[in-house]
């Protein structure tokens, strides 16, 4: 509604205007243009000179224009994520994904060095992968900064964990890139296999869930995504143990 260059454009009085339209936007949907500038203490010609700095030819079009922001920024009740839930071991049992998981699994144990990388609250999923990896005896780490200084000789037989909900995340993205030069294996677990971080990788698991958003934020469960990385933890450690005692 006010992006931050027009923001920036605002003169003394457009600023003071701004202020109260963001904390009474509910009540200014229904006032006269007379009404808002007196409230204000400005004059008509500013909320008129304030409505074409924001592409509005009029201080009507700017109402119709903050009404339907309102109503679709309007606070929505966030759902339970069990349906979600259910959904993912529905597929889960009558899926492939265990045969999946196996494939990554057998990779990662002729790896000799794991990475995981992952933004936002795959970020935060990569690292608590790294340090469940670790625990099993898998010793892995979790490499925040696409930038940070990796030697080749280190990604000689390494294999890199990408986590992304959509796999489309830019970071992620150029983070691979760099990684798959230097010579290191993608295993990536994603929302669906159509995506770009999934077309990258060596293998792909994904989880098919549906995506929720609330405030333009993405809160789709994660729950899949622990599961799979303990899944593939333990399968792992059995494969691991089969081959000591071979």
């Amino acid at each position: 509604m006010f992006p931050s260059d027009v923001i920036a454009s605002f003169n003394e009085l457009e600023t003071s205007l701004y202020d109260y339209i963001c904390k009474n936007g509910e009540k200014v949907i229904y006032m006269r243009i007379r009404d808002l500038a007196d409230e204000t203490h400005v004059s008509t010609s500013t909320v008129l000179r304030f409505c074409r700095k924001i592409n509005c030819e009029g201080f009507s079009e700017f109402k119709v224009k903050l009404k339907m922001y309102l109503d679709e920024n309007k606070d929505r009740k966030v759902k339970s994520s069990q349906y979600a839930v259910t959904e993912f071991f529905e597929r889960t049992l009558n899926g492939n994904l265990d045969a999946a998981i196996r494939e990554a699994a057998s990779l990662i144990v002729e790896s000799d060095n794991l990475i995981f990388i992952g933004s936002g609250s795959s970020g935060i999923l990569a690292e608590y992968g790294a340090r469940y990896f670790s625990s099993l005896g898998k010793f892995s780490m979790y490499v925040k900064d696409p930038y940070m200084p990796i030697h080749a000789n280190f990604l000689e037989n390494c294999t890199t964990i990408a986590l992304s909900v959509n796999g489309e995340n830019t970071f992620t993205i150029s983070h691979i890139d760099q990684l798959k030069q230097k010579g290191s294996k993608i295993i990536s677990i994603t929302n669906n296999k159509h995506c770009t971080i999934g077309k990258m990788s060596d293998v792909n698991i994904s989880y098919y869930v549906t995506e929720e958003w609330f405030q333009h934020s993405n809160i789709t469960t994660q729950v899949p995504v622990v599961y799979i990385l303990e899944e593939t933890a333990r399968e792992i450690q059995k494969l691991s143990q089969e081959s000591r005692q071979i």
